[in-house]
């Protein structure tokens, strides 16, 4: 073996650096950075991007706005948790005495066309589903913090039994 290889060693020299020339054509043209080497292609390419950024925006489909909640069967009277009609203020009410309903969710309430205590004491399951959807981040306060059995005592003017059940405002 050792005979053959000292016959051949001229050959296997050759051999050897035509492997690695030939590896390193095959490493450079898959090389994913290229190193650009005219000046214009930068500048041209910077130009495609100022075009880019100084573009008007992209057209955005219109969002179709969430549906509004049905009022309240009679919005000037709902029924008390015993069936008898409840008086709604005239004026909007303080919707934030209630208790986990703060400015924002009162300005989306407000937004939705509920203003008063009655109007929420009025909801049923199908209401509070349908308002709850709209809460969007607040999405299930109405159920955990129990909004119309506070606001069923809001509207009855029963300040006793609200801090009773609900601590003081």
């Amino acid at each position: 073996m050792a005979e053959m290889i000292q016959a051949n060693a001229a050959l296997l020299v050759a051999a050897l650096f035509v492997l690695l020339l030939v590896m390193w054509f095959v490493i450079a043209a898959n090389r994913k950075a290229r190193i650009q080497r005219d000046g214009d292609a930068g500048e041209e390419q910077a130009k495609r991007n100022q075009a880019l950024i100084d573009a008007p925006p992209a057209v955005v489909k219109e969002t179709i706005p969430p549906p509004v909640p049905e009022a309240a069967p009679d919005a000037a009277v709902a029924s008390a948790e015993d069936g008898a009609p409840v008086a709604a203020s005239a004026a909007a009410d303080d919707l934030t005495l209630i208790k986990g309903l703060g400015p924002k969710i009162a300005a989306q309430l407000n937004g939705m066309g509920v203003t008063t205590f009655a109007q929420i004491a009025a909801w049923d399951d199908a209401a509070i589903d349908r308002v709850d959807a709209q809460m969007g981040r607040f999405a299930g306060r109405i159920r955990r913090d129990q909004w119309v059995a506070q606001a069923r005592l809001l509207a009855a003017g029963d300040s006793a039994g609200f801090a009773a059940q609900f601590g003081n405002r």
